[in-house]
């Protein structure tokens, strides 16, 4: 997991890296500069030799790192375009630097292209924006490069910064065009933001400096970003764990950190991997129960058991794969009994993890029942879903008695280890979910759908997994982690009972193995997405099903597999 910093955070660590460690923040400009120009590289094929790119550039250190950047390139062979909106007396410090060293280099007439390997670079006025833009247009350009602002600008631009955006927007819809990059963040975010306050750029890709911003992760600001990636420029990673940002982005590393520490060894059977138990299924909604129990075979968990009702237990029994044991809740007059707990408190002891939840009958008694005793008793991770939701919605309140898990942890503090290996109750609500935990029918309570979770988690001493386009995580200790796969086809019925069923799979993994539940329930949100997007470039978002992101599982295992072999 890699922290999210505010601006303001990040100023602190570039002041500390120059002032405690004697970094000289040009080296840093420089090491971002080719950062960026190794992106551009890659991107284009593998070379930039002879390719033409269009460096627009603003007069602080964002465009500053626009400067440096041409320069790199251009000893690679490029043809680089460089517009500053301003005049270089206008620039200062390490900007000002880079901006002499390529005034110095720039050949005088940009009429005489194309020159082999050329460097050009144009002050450029207000009133010259538009004859810019008509200019441009008129030519095709491999990269435009997006330095106009940094992580400093905090209200929407206006005049001709407000055009010169503009300008790339309808440079993006040129056929010319195969390439937009911003530095940092997309001119014309508040990078603390993340709604965008006015105009921004529409970035291919961005490449951000030492952690990502809260523009670069949040959306919808995020998807301005397009692809982000984060590069190490020489910052001291002592300083970025210091900053007091609670705010993650997961990260692969984290999925293959997990699965390495659970991999299958000559001694791997079915009990020292783990046994989910799935409390799920109804009359009407089968299915769940099925695509629950098979996304959960298909984690790497040992055994697995459904408990669902009995007059569903036929149907569910002939869908699901051989290798789920289907076993029935028991039932009076066609709901569960009420004495279901203590019938199957056998069945309850022998799970390492416990999902409840998808396709119940919130309307029968007998599952309330039988879903608060679980929840009540547990002795191991519980994930609440779906129809188990409705049962503590308030007036029942997680954090009052009911046997709920009693004293809340201060933001910040890490839970004991009992939280994090038994017990740890989980809830997986989508936003309508969530705001019936909360009590509401007021959207402006999710506003800010990471303060949001984060105050429900810790009150409530809970991690929850708030589903969406881009799932939050929060953890007791007032962490909330942005989980950045998976994309809008996964947007259909099936997809969150898959998603329950592989948390099933890897909580009852992490008990056995003596994992983290919460850096587990973060690697698999990470693969339930990454299964997403497999399924979405096989498929696409159209065709894919909920049933097809479960057989990606395999595809994203075999890529972890095979980078580990590398």
């Amino acid at each position: 997991m890699r922290k999210v910093l505010t601006a303001a955070e990040m100023r602190e660590v570039d002041r500390l890296t120059t002032e405690k460690y004697g970094i000289p923040s040009l080296l840093l400009m420089e090491n971002a500069a080719h950062a960026v120009a190794r992106v551009i590289t890659e991107k284009l094929g593998g070379s930039v030799k002879g390719k033409s790119i269009l460096i627009l550039c603003g007069k602080g250190n964002n465009g500053g790192d626009g400067a440096a950047l041409a320069r790199v390139l251009w000893t690679r062979g490029a043809n680089c375009f460089v517009y500053l909106l301003g005049r270089i007396e206008e620039t200062q410090g390490d900007a000002r630097i880079n901006f002499e060293i390529i005034g110095r280099i720039s050949e005088s007439d940009e009429a005489n292209w194309p020159n082999d390997n050329c460097l050009y670079l144009t002050e450029m006025s207000s009133e010259k924006i538009d004859n810019f833009i008509a200019h441009w247009n008129e030519r095709e350009r491999d990269c435009i490069v997006d330095a106009l602002f940094g992580t400093g600008i905090a209200r929407p631009p206006e005049g001709a910064f407000r055009r010169a955006i503009d300008s790339i927007t309808s440079l993006r819809r040129h056929p010319g065009t195969r390439l937009i990059v911003s530095i940092d963040i997309p001119s014309g975010l508040d990078s603390d933001l993340q709604n965008p306050i006015g105009s921004a750029v529409s970035a291919d890709v961005t490449v951000t400096f030492t952690a990502p911003k809260l523009a670069n992760v949040l959306l919808p600001a995020a998807k301005n970003s397009g692809e982000l990636i984060v590069a190490n420029i020489g910052s001291v990673p002592g300083l970025i764990e210091e900053q007091p940002s609670l705010l993650f982005l997961a990260e692969k590393n984290d999925c293959s950190r997990w699965l390495r520490n659970t991999q299958f060894t000559d001694e791997s059977y079915k009990n020292k991997r783990g046994h989910v138990l799935i409390v799920a299924g109804s009359e009407d909604y089968s299915g769940a129960a099925v695509m629950c129990g098979n996304s959960a075979m298909r984690s790497g968990v040992g055994l697995t058991t459904l408990l669902v009702p009995a007059s569903c237990k036929v149907e569910i029994a002939s869908r699901v794969v051989p290798e789920v044991i289907v076993r029935t809740i028991g039932e009076t007059d066609g709901e569960v009994s009420l004495d279901a707990f203590a019938v199957n408190e056998d069945s309850i002891g022998q799970a390492d993890s416990i999902l409840v939840g998808p396709g119940l009958k919130a309307t029968d008694k007998g599952v309330e029942k039988f879903v608060r005793k679980i929840v009540e008793n547990r002795t191991v991770p519980v994930i609440v879903d779906a129809g188990a939701l409705w049962f503590f919605n308030p007036p029942y309140c997680l954090s009052s008695g009911n046997g709920m898990p009693g004293e809340n942890h201060p933001v910040g503090e890490t839970p004991p280890p009992l939280l994090c290996k038994e017990g740890s109750l989980i809830l997986t609500p989508h936003e309508g979910e969530f705001m019936r935990l909360l009590g509401t029918e007021d959207k402006s309570a999710i506003s800010d759908r990471v303060a949001a979770v984060r105050e429900f988690a810790v009150a409530n001493n809970v991690i929850l997994v708030l589903k969406g386009e881009r799932v939050l995580i929060g953890s007791p200790d007032g962490r909330v982690v942005v989980n950045p796969t998976g994309n809008s086809g996964l947007g259909k019925a099936g997809n969150g009972d898959t998603l329950a069923g592989i948390l099933a799979g890897f909580t009852a993994q992490a008990v056995k193995f003596e994992i983290d539940i919460f850096e587990t329930v973060v690697a698999a949100v990470y693969v339930a997405g990454m299964a997403g997007d497999v399924a979405e470039k096989k498929y696409g978002k159209r065709v894919m099903t909920a049933s097809d992101v479960r057989e990606c599982l395999a595809d994203v295992f075999s890529l972890f597999d095979d980078e580990e072999a590398e």
